[in-house]
């Protein structure tokens, strides 16, 4: 039965290394574009002082979360949607749709990713 249960395990996750790569997103510009449009007034974000919000979920060990908003896979392109328009993806979900371009979110989301994974 252990073998089994390791084998479950293995099936449910990739490693994040694999999953999460952001190719040409500049995980510095997302630290300034989540400064911008404010995600620290709804969530804790490492590396983010001010404002710490605690209305949504903290994003710290994001890289290591199996799912997005509890319902999306956590794939870099997934949340990179997910950070521009949220309710298009999960109707009745409490974040809103962000002012932010598609390359924006992709860089959002590397920050995310590589702050997640520390």
């Amino acid at each position: 039965m252990f073998p089994l249960l390791i084998l479950g395990l293995a099936a449910c996750k990739p490693p994040p290394e694999q999953r999460q790569f952001m190719p040409q997103a500049s995980a510095a510009h997302g630290k300034a574009v989540i400064e911008r449009v404010g995600c620290g007034s709804c969530h804790l974000i490492p590396g983010v002082r001010w404002p710490q919000g605690k209305v949504g979920p903290a994003l710290d060990g994001l890289a290591q979360r199996a799912l997005i908003a509890g319902k999306l896979p956590n794939e870099p392109d997934v949340l990179a949607a997910y950070i521009r328009n949220a309710p298009a993806l999960v109707p009745g979900s409490g974040m809103p749709a962000m002012p932010v371009s598609e390359a924006e979110a992709r860089d959002i989301a590397a920050y995310l990713y590589e702050q997640g994974a520390k």
